[in-house]
């Protein structure tokens, strides 16, 4: 969807604190981070699946952690699949 600023979707939903998690990017009021939400998302959980495992978020949570997680590959473009290799 051309034209979408999704800072405006994440923006308040998603923060980082040193004190939660390591500063790892969180849904604002929670420790659930948007590393465990996508997670879930690669392993072909619903969203109400993981609603139904973190009752604390809401589908606009999972929205905005995959506007989040798009800004930061747009941001910094250049990770190859070799960097992601272990």
């Amino acid at each position: 969807m051309a034209g979408i600023n999704n800072q405006q979707r994440w923006k308040g939903r998603i923060v980082t604190n040193p004190e939660i998690l390591a500063g790892k990017p969180v849904v604002a009021g929670t420790r659930i981070s948007v590393e465990l939400i996508l997670d879930h998302l690669a392993a072909n959980w619903s969203m109400t699946e993981i609603i139904e495992s973190y009752p604390s978020i809401t589908p606009e949570d999972i929205l905005a952690a995959l506007a989040f997680a798009a800004d930061v590959i747009r941001i910094k473009p250049f990770i190859t699949v070799n960097e992601i290799k272990k």
